[in-house]
């Protein structure tokens, strides 16, 4: 995959199949014709869950297949933030018709992403383990601006390029993002804690529908807003934007009525809607023209937030895109383990803002990486964990910026709680851990807190990187390369070469690091030669 996600044409559609098809792949290429790759994206969100497949060829992306369910898992949150056994069901019902797609997809191909609802229930993990195993595959829980990047990602690409700023502007069932940027490069991402699904259960949970409600709403929205309304209208846009449920059902339902242009949402058209719903009286009475059945419940309190944005950022129209974060994901997907895979420059971004001496992480990282080719194959270690272990080298003394004193626990505090863009939730803590394991005592306590299937590989990774740390404590100007470590199970024997043998520093710091990890249950021998 060599073209750049930021370079690729929109998506084309070839009459979208609701039925699974053989996972395509790059055998039987003939001649210099450019391998078919199958992607496919999984978005959960707070009220629908859609699968998007695509053939990526040449540069190309062209949909093979679209899904899409409303599961409503917002609105199975209750006041202590649990997700009931009924939403749960709802979802692995929606999974189980998606996995038939999946099915044959290369792991690195595939991307499951959850949003608001899965980020705020507090016992989102057991739905995520039992979705994984049904679908056999991970899922990545992002954070809100990370939402935020990949919907103006997928945006930006279905729109035809203009000059100037847009402002995209999404609202889910948990949570609304608010994007300004130019051509494809974002510049203000946000996600405020207001969607169609909590704000039914927040405004209309007795289904009644009043103007007093509305208002209400409305207000809350607006109440959000206030946090980036000056930010975001000082620094302006040219082209306003809305993707996702809310506002295409509100652009389709403003064309069937003839009170707006074709997939555009006005501010009076805004306003003979608002009308029309408050006729309906109740949630379960609303049917408009345009606007399908299974939206019809959540629809006002939509529309109630999509009035305080248009009075927050002085909106008079906004067009309609039909990209959105599955499509989003689809073009980070391509971007990924390339140069314009973002979490680079999210590692080169913490570098820059907390000064970390780049000279000596780099050192680390060389050596964490001589170590773990020759330990790889024994320990089935692969490209994705050889990839965190670089980025851990690379930022292992970030929590120097704080404090010398404890700087391990400042940096992985860091790591797991900054808004890093390109990365999921499970690959921060998985970063974080690794930073925080880079010294002193094993930290056996935070392991046993992660999800028990990676804990061994974490282990491993965790080892290598205080051996890098280690025989790089002098801070040369060089890494130290050249030694030997060969692993029998998790038993780790190190052979330096002569040139370090006799290196009264290295020998001492190495001693004290098999002690440490003799005491976590773990053991690393010094060969004499």
């Amino acid at each position: 995959m060599n073209d750049p996600p930021l370079r690729t044409p929109p998506l084309s559609e070839s009459a979208p199949s609701q039925h699974p098809q053989p996972a395509a792949s790059d055998e039987g290429s003939a001649g210099n014709e450019a391998p078919l790759l199958k992607l496919a994206a999984i978005d959960l969100g707070s009220n629908s869950f859609h699968l998007l497949l695509a053939n990526h060829q040449a540069g190309q992306l062209q949909v093979v297949a679209k899904q899409g369910e409303k599961v409503q898992l917002a609105a199975g949150l209750d006041e202590d933030g649990m997700l009931s056994e009924e939403a749960m069901e709802r979802a692995l019902n929606c999974l189980a018709q998606f996995a038939p797609f999946i099915d044959g997809i290369e792991a690195d191909h595939l991307r499951v992403v959850g949003t608001n609802a899965l980020r705020a229930a507090h016992n989102s993990e057991e739905l995520i383990e039992r979705a994984e195993d049904l679908l056999g595959h991970p899922i990545e829980i992002i954070a809100g601006r990370e939402e935020a990047r990949l919907i103006y990602l997928g945006a930006a690409h279905a729109l035809a390029d203009v000059h100037g700023k847009r402002l995209i502007v999404d609202i889910g069932g948990g949570s609304t993002e608010f994007i300004i940027g130019e051509q494809f490069e974002p510049q203000l991402l946000e996600s405020l804690h207001m969607g169609c699904v909590a704000y039914t259960k927040a405004f209309f949970q007795d289904g009644e529908i009043s103007e007093k409600r509305m208002r209400r709403a409305e207000l809350a929205a607006r109440s959000e807003l206030a946090s980036i309304q000056r930010t975001y209208r000082e620094m302006g846009w040219d082209d306003p934007v809305g993707s996702s449920g809310t506002i295409k059902a509100a652009a389709n339902v403003l064309e069937a009525h003839g009170w707006a242009p074709h997939g555009m949402v006005t501010r009076e058209g805004l306003h003979k809607l608002r009308a029309a719903l408050l006729e309906f009286k109740r949630l379960d009475k609303v049917s408009l023209p345009g606007l399908k059945s299974d939206r019809a419940t959540v629809f006002p309190a939509g529309i109630a937030i999509l009035c305080g944005v248009f009075e927050a950022l002085g909106l008079e129209q906004m067009r309609y895109s039909d990209g959105a974060l599955r499509e989003g994901v689809l073009f980070d997907l391509i971007g990924r383990n390339t140069p314009e895979d973002s979490r680079l420059s999210a590692i080169e971004s913490l570098q820059r803002r907390y000064g970390i001496d780049t000279r000596h992480a780099s050192n680390v990282r060389d050596t964490a990486l001589q170590l773990f080719d020759q330990v790889a194959g024994d320990w089935a270690l692969g490209s994705t964990s050889r990839q965190l272990l670089s980025w851990a080298a690379e930022l292992h003394e970030v929590g120097q910026a704080i404090s010398h004193s404890q700087f391990h626990r400042h940096g992985a505090y860091l790591l797991e709680h900054s808004d890093l863009l390109g990365f999921s939730r499970p690959e921060q803590r998985a970063l974080a851990f690794l930073v925080r394991a880079h010294r002193r005592k094993f930290p056996k306590n935070e392991l046993a807190a992660l999800p028990e299937p990676q804990q061994p590989r974490l282990a491993r990774l965790a080892r290598l990187l205080r051996m890098a740390v280690m025989l790089n404590h002098s801070r040369s100007e060089a890494p130290v390369l050249g030694m030997h470590l060969s692993a029998k199970g998790d038993d780790l024997t190190l052979n330096l070469t002569e040139e370090y043998r006799d290196h009264s520093l290295i020998n001492d710091d190495l001693s004290q690091e098999s002690e440490l990890q003799k005491a976590a249950g773990m053991t690393l021998t010094l060969a004499d030669s």
